[in-house]
């Protein structure tokens, strides 16, 4: 969504509820919402304007803390608090149970993957769990039209996670990267089903997205 100052509470939650979209295909440049023309709010950027809408923030405290200086050393450790986060999340979701030399690189190295071929985010994860989980790899290698560079950098993960006990990796991913997303479009039937006084769209997704990460026929 669009992370102007207001739409992030001091917990650091974003609470946009007006345009917003679910990125299926990764692209670091998206913009989620039409009326961004300029891609302020683009994936890439929002760590940034995390910071400025914190920056704000402090601005508008300035009176009540009286020297500058304070004001922006105490926004300082974000600059590396969110990466340091970041990185940690991006390590379970790839179910690295401790942090090596190196594991930044492999992180950058599969969201320029992806984003090279516009793989679908939350799929790609999920199938990467499950062969992990011990499924075939092909499902995985099937994403990627350039399978040349997706063997590279399966391969490059293969080692780093074999250092790791196969279903202790497994299972930190399978509780990481859901099986259940909403996507647009079922998001967008649903509210034109709850237009015409159906509401059944609506309840099915609440199900189904109360537990993301089940395999359930259902889901």
């Amino acid at each position: 969504g669009v992370m102007n100052t207001d739409n992030m509470s001091i917990l650091g939650l974003t609470i946009d509820y007006g345009p917003f979209q679910f990125m299926d295909g990764f692209d670091p440049a998206h913009i989620c919402n039409h009326s961004d023309h300029q891609g302020r709010y683009a994936w890439n950027r929002q760590p940034n304007i995390a910071y400025w809408n914190l920056f704000c923030l402090a601005q508008a405290l300035l009176p009540l803390i009286g020297e500058q200086e304070q004001a922006l050393a105490a926004l300082e450790p974000y600059k590396t608090a969110f990466p340091q986060a970041l990185e940690a999340r991006m390590r379970e979701k790839l179910g690295l149970t401790d942090a090596q030399p190196g594991d930044r690189e492999l992180i950058d190295g599969v969201l320029r993957l992806l984003a090279a071929g516009w793989v679908d985010y939350p799929i790609f994860w999920r199938r990467l769990s499950r062969h992990v989980a011990g499924d075939s790899l092909e499902p995985v290698r099937d994403l990627f039209a350039d399978r040349e560079a997706a063997d590279a950098w399966l391969l490059l993960f293969s080692e780093r996670v074999s250092h790791i006990p196969r279903g202790l990796a497994a299972d930190l991913m399978l509780k990481t990267n859901p099986h259940v997303v909403l996507r647009n479009h079922l998001g967008e039937q649903a509210i034109r089903q709850a237009k015409l006084g159906d509401f059944s769209g609506v309840q099915n997704l609440l199900l189904a997205l109360q537990s993301p990460f089940d395999e359930s026929p259902q889901s």
